[in-house]
């Protein structure tokens, strides 16, 4: 799967997770939210999340933290 960490308007970090077939910058034309703070792909790799990448387009990499950011969203505590 990929993701995107967008900015919101109120400056809060807001996951997205989608389908490796939809590209970063499909994804980001898509969505209403400010800057993109972090992206790359995600998988769940035993007991948690991995993040890894970047997307060229985007201007974009994976970045420490974000890991534990998507299981935050998901409810659980890596």
């Amino acid at each position: 799967m990929k993701y995107i960490i967008f900015e919101d308007q109120s400056g809060h970090a807001v996951p997205i997770i989608f389908p490796d077939k939809i590209g970063h910058a499909e994804m980001r034309e898509q969505v209403p939210y400010g800057r993109v703070l972090s992206c790359g792909y995600v998988e769940l790799a035993g007991s948690g999340f991995h993040c890894h990448g970047e997307c060229h387009e985007l201007e974009a990499q994976s970045a420490e933290g974000d890991a534990e950011m998507l299981a935050a969203a998901f409810g659980r505590e890596e």
